[in-house]
């Protein structure tokens, strides 16, 4: 089985025949090379690695992006296809004398179909987009991640992404019905369709999360909702995350599923303020909780009520409701600004995406505090209360040497935590080039072998996105070699 493409050079008389091939499909403007301008794809949201690519490629539709993929298979070119370039985990991180796949310019919203409440795009289009397109009649799309303004539909479906309204609808894969998909030798295949449930395998479920290394999805038709009839907001202050975390428990213990449940601690709370100066996350609290339940406006105020009085029970100082859109708009204001919020206080942040039991979230929140003690550097904890999708914000300063090594270690370590409490190393932000060395803390080598075969099947010579994901033979090299020609392109050494 190949776990990564095969090692061939190519001359310069090569690429430039691979070039011209490149813009004959799609035009000199289709076609990045200069090395100035690939700058900006050198790296994703996770900015600590960055590799170069020798050429960025800018498809508009479904046959160039298959026509391109057949000319990387025929000259063994490993790949790397990119959205917004918003992915925390180096999902999109280049490969050294390789191409990158932007599909920046697919931003078409190809068809709206309102009877059957669904949507057909293209991957480029933007997560909020989707839902103002349908606003006006009643819709929207319920997958929305903090990025939902930045980042793009075919990166969601990439790493399974999912957001704030995930506990109550799902994450992405529970909203895609049919994607367009070009495999990596340049075939076209429609897997899924408009109906909900689909006879054979389940192909369609396997690619969303494969983290583009199954192919490229070209066109996703997406499942839209309606409204509902009432929402309303509640925001409560504790003086313990204890207390915080038995009353998401026992919310959901009560037989309530909100749309959505909120954790930010007192750290978090402050640098909001700071920045967004909501005026409504008590400083003093060490945690405050977001609830949001939407439905039938009487089920919505029974349960409003009953929530209210399960967080008074568990201590709550203060309830603070919302009903109307622009009131619940400043209640989650805070909340969607928070990593932006963090980012002003220290030069660099490290965030981890791990998942816990909801019954651990008091004991890993204490171990996380004893973790920072330990290193030395601060965490703000902001996380998806009712799934226990935690988000751990690591502040930092890149510029003082080893300090990314460490807080890579102290993430390390958070992710450890999460997995013995019987948790996940990625809820929504996938494995990447950051978290495949922690794959064999959830994974024994039979089960990483065995999704490997699965790789192999759609990607036998290793070219979609190779290094990333599982594990390889040279252990975690991939993102050392990462880090290191970053440091080496600094130094004004050309890696090409």
């Amino acid at each position: 089985m190949v776990s990564s493409p095969p090692q061939i050079s190519h001359t310069t008389s090569d690429w430039n025949r691979i070039i011209r091939d490149f813009q004959q499909i799609l035009g000199r403007q289709g076609v990045i090379q200069r090395k100035e301008e690939l700058l900006t794809y050198e790296c994703d949201g996770l900015t600590s690695y960055r590799v170069r690519p020798k050429l960025v490629l800018l498809p508009r539709n479904t046959q160039e992006v298959a026509e391109i993929v057949k000319l990387c298979d025929r000259h063994q070119l490993p790949w790397v296809a990119r959205g917004a370039g918003t992915g925390l985990s180096g999902g999109a991180l280049p490969v050294e004398n390789g191409v990158l796949i932007s599909t920046a310019f697919m931003r078409q919203i190809l068809d709206i179909d309102l009877e059957n409440q669904q949507v057909v795009v293209q991957p480029a289009v933007i997560n909020n987009w989707v839902t103002q397109a349908v606003s006006g009649a009643g819709f929207y799309y319920a997958p929305d991640p903090s990025s939902q303004i930045i980042c793009s539909i075919g990166g969601n479906v990439a790493e399974n992404s999912g957001g704030v309204h995930c506990f109550k609808y799902g994450v992405t894969t529970n909203h895609v019905l049919g994607l367009k998909l070009v495999l990596p030798d340049g075939s076209i295949v429609d897997v899924g369709g408009e109906v909900p449930e689909m006879p054979g395998y389940d192909l369609m479920g396997l690619f969303v999360g494969s983290e583009g290394t199954l192919g490229i999805a070209t066109e996703i038709r997406l499942r839209i909702i309606k409204q509902a009839e009432a929402i309303q907001v509640l925001l409560a202050d504790f003086t313990t995350m204890e207390a915080a975390g038995a009353a998401v428990s026992n919310i959901v213990s009560a037989g309530i599923i909100p749309a959505g449940m909120e954790i930010m601690d007192n750290f978090s709370i402050n640098a909001v303020e700071d920045v967004v100066a909501t005026n409504c996350y008590p400083r003093d609290a060490v945690a405050i909780l977001l609830v949001e339940v939407d439905g039938l406006e009487v089920e919505v105020a029974e349960y409003a009520q009953h929530i209210a009085h399960i967080c008074r029970q568990n201590g709550a100082r203060d309830i603070q409701t919302a009903t109307d859109p622009q009131e619940r708009l400043r209640l989650w204001k805070g909340r969607k600004a928070a990593f932006a919020a963090v980012g002003k206080i220290k030069p660099d942040y490290y965030v981890q995406d791990g998942v816990i039991p909801r019954t651990q979230l008091p004991y890993v929140l204490g171990e996380i505090e004893k973790l920072s003690q330990k290193y030395g550097y601060r965490v703000a904890n902001v996380f998806h209360a009712g799934d226990g999708n935690l988000h751990p914000l690591l502040l930092y300063d890149n510029g003082i040497p080893g300090a990314l090594e460490t807080v890579e270690e102290l993430g390390g370590e958070i992710l450890k935590i999460c997995v013995q409490v019987g948790g996940s190393i990625s809820g929504e932000h996938g494995i990447g080039a950051d978290k495949l060395c922690y794959m064999d803390r959830m994974f024994t080598p039979v089960d990483l072998e065995t999704m490997q075969w699965v790789r192999s099947v759609f990607n036998p010579q290793g070219l979609a996105n190779p290094g990333k994901v599982f594990p390889t033979p040279k252990s975690c090299g991939e993102a050392a070699q990462a880090k290191a020609q970053w440091v080496n392109q600094k130094a004004g050494v050309d890696l090409f």
